[in-house]
């Protein structure tokens, strides 16, 4: 059994995409996966199963989302081993990191070509920096002036492709609550 993580887009954030964890954590384990989680409620489900293939899981949880719940939910699935190394990676590292500065990672479903992650990391600015890994982009962000941060939509035009993000916080604690002894 492998122990992965769904990153779930869009779920409970702002009033849409209502789903109830617990509603969730059943639907999980109707699927055939076994200690269900969820952790906070923004669509962060932990549980085991038996395949480490992204991808099959991906389009299996997405397939019955749909089902389930009547509308489309993007799913990003990441197995403890990836994770941990997500977590693991700092290309901020040299940063002051500080109440106005938050460290975001961006969920894909592939990896991006040369000519996309070029365009990605040229996004930088003065208050923001990208460097893209694997499947992940990782976004610092800095508050401007006004306390305004960084607007997705720039990263959305470029990509055209679905993503979720997630603090980087929320990846660390996920790590050291549930695999830190994988």
């Amino acid at each position: 059994m492998a122990n992965v993580v769904a990153f779930l887009r869009a779920i409970n954030l702002a009033g849409a995409r209502i789903v109830r964890m617990s509603s969730l954590r059943q639907l999980f384990e109707s699927l055939g996966f076994s200690d269900v989680e969820t952790f906070i409620a923004s669509g962060n489900v932990v549980f085991r199963a038996r395949t480490k293939r992204t991808k099959v899981l991906e389009r299996k949880i997405e397939k019955n989302l749909r089902e389930a719940f009547g509308f489309e939910v993007e799913v990003f699935v990441r197995t403890a081993a990836e994770l941990a190394a997500i977590e693991d990676y700092d290309p901020f590292a040299e940063a002051k990191v500080n109440a106005l500065t938050a460290r975001n990672i961006v969920f894909l479903k592939d990896t991006l070509d040369q000519k996309l992650k070029k365009k990605v990391e040229a996004l930088k600015t003065d208050t923001d920096k990208f460097r893209v890994r694997g499947r992940e982009i990782y976004w610092l962000r800095r508050r401007r002036g006004e306390g305004v941060p960084f607007s997705t939509v720039p990263l959305q035009k470029i990509l055209d492709r679905l993503f979720t993000i997630r603090a980087f916080n929320t990846i660390s604690r996920m790590v050291e609550r549930y695999f830190s002894a994988d």
